[in-house]
């Protein structure tokens, strides 16, 4: 038994499929199907199910299909303890952001993070939150940023900031001479928001639901980005909201018709997220100080009360 024929079961097993596996395995076909074939004789079992389509896990393949990723898992920690140990940060390390992250946090931290950590080689994924979870489980990322609380048992939660939301509020709204703003200022019947699917949107569904002004019938009009809202917005076509990060690149025009709400001002949490299982700790803890100290000059919210709208209440 080898590592490397785990490896290529472990494949198989997620994609059902030799050919593909042994694409994403980076060998041919008939040398992943002789190595597991060779791992099935040596333990005299059948891992899966081949008269199935897709292929199948047997009762005991499903159970050592699950040792497997422990053992992996535990192989790979060798490399990372030594590297820990030399004080060595470097290598391929692959994380996904949300797409209403990526655009406004990557380019605050990336090059800083470059030049601090030449060595290690990021691989950078544009992810909605749902299929970021599924890449942490399969080990396809090394961790993630995106807004919590997931409240996944496999996944652990380091809080990176909390980001405000804004108000677009369009010339000659009711509230459009007003400094500061409540929820209950808002036109909810006309807000705009991002597709579903979007954990920004959610993040709003809830704030207005807790603050029990509105149900999600009232929701006609939805878009795929911000730009799009604000575009939608300068129309006549209702308000929106957005996160204060994106509000920094807005022209002089459009930051005039930016509202501010009162304390507690309702936000998002986003965090770095990794399964409790990760082995790179070492590069983690380096991106959350480099992204934590860029941030931290970005909003300067210490003295401000927020409330999540992701939290469970």
């Amino acid at each position: 038994m080898t590592i490397s024929q785990l490896i290529y079961v472990l494949a198989v097993a997620e994609h059902k499929n030799f050919t593909v596996a042994a694409e994403n395995c980076f060998v041919t076909q008939p040398t992943l199907s002789m190595q597991i074939q060779k791992l099935e004789e040596e333990l005299e079992i059948q891992i899966f199910d081949r008269s199935k389509k897709p292929i199948s896990l047997t009762e005991i393949g499903e159970k050592i299909v699950k040792q497997a990723k422990n053992i992996v898992n535990e192989a790979s920690r060798i490399k990372d303890i030594v590297d820990q140990q030399k004080g060595y940060i470097g290598g391929e390390f692959k994380i996904g952001i949300i797409p209403t992250v990526m655009p406004t946090l990557l380019p605050m931290f990336l090059n800083n993070f470059i030049k601090k950590y030449p060595k290690v080689n990021l691989i950078i994924e544009e992810q909605n939150t749902e299929d970021i979870i599924q890449k942490l489980k399969n080990g396809h990322l090394d961790c993630a940023i995106a807004a919590t609380p997931l409240e996944e048992d496999f996944l652990k939660e380091i809080v990176l900031y909390y980001e405000p939301f804004v108000a677009y509020i369009p010339e000659n709204h009711h509230v459009s001479d007003k400094k500061e703003i409540q929820v209950a200022d808002l036109d909810m019947d006309n807000i705009l928001l991002l597709n579903d699917g979007h954990c920004f949107r959610n993040g709003i569904l809830n704030l207005c639901k807790n603050n029990k002004y509105i149900s999600d019938s009232h929701f006609q009009l939805e878009s795929g980005s911000f730009e799009t809202l604000i575009k939608l917005a300068d129309e006549g076509l209702g308000t929106t909201l957005l996160p204060y990060l994106h509000t920094l690149e807005l022209n002089e025009k459009n930051k005039l018709k930016l509202k501010n709400f009162q304390n507690p001002k309702p936000a998002r949490e986003i965090s770095l997220i990794y399964p409790k299982k990760e082995l790179k700790i070492h590069i983690i803890n380096a991106l959350r100080d480099v992204i934590s100290g860029v941030v931290r000059g970005a909003i300067a919210f210490s003295d401000v009360e927020i409330i999540s709208p992701l939290a469970k209440k």
